[in-house]
């Protein structure tokens, strides 16, 4: 069995090192989730996204936790904290009401296109003058 000092001790030992795994795997994995989702792939592959994604944010949630336990309270790990929830929450959105962030998901991308649009017919306007 693990334990909890050696498992705190490894946390903070390899800090960096575990933040630079799972920040960008955090987020690569909550992104495949919501792309996945807008594209509207099987509900199987939709899960198994989500599982992966869970478990990074988990064990984010988890190695800031045991920061806390030790009374390290500085933003960096309020940052890391908010976003392993945002991801985790995002995660399951995706399975508990997929249809309503199939809609977010459209409306951001009609969004950003109209921008695009916008920008794309500014530049045409400057070129004629």
């Amino acid at each position: 069995m693990l334990d909890f000092n050696t498992v705190t001790e490894f946390s903070h030992t390899y800090c960096i090192a575990i933040c630079a795994f799972l920040v960008p795997a955090n987020l690569l994995t909550t992104l495949q989730t919501a792309i996945f989702t807008g594209l509207k792939r099987p509900r199987m592959q939709v899960w198994a996204s989500v599982i992966v994604a869970s478990l990074w944010a988990t064990a984010m949630i988890l190695h800031v936790f045991t920061w806390f336990a030790i009374g390290v309270v500085m933003l960096p790990t309020y940052i890391l904290l908010v976003m392993a929830i945002t991801c985790l929450a995002i995660n399951i959105w995706a399975i508990a009401h997929p249809a309503s962030l199939m809609q977010l998901i459209r409306l951001a991308v009609s969004v950003v296109r109209g921008a695009f649009r916008k920008k794309k017919d500014l530049l045409i306007w400057e070129r004629r003058i």
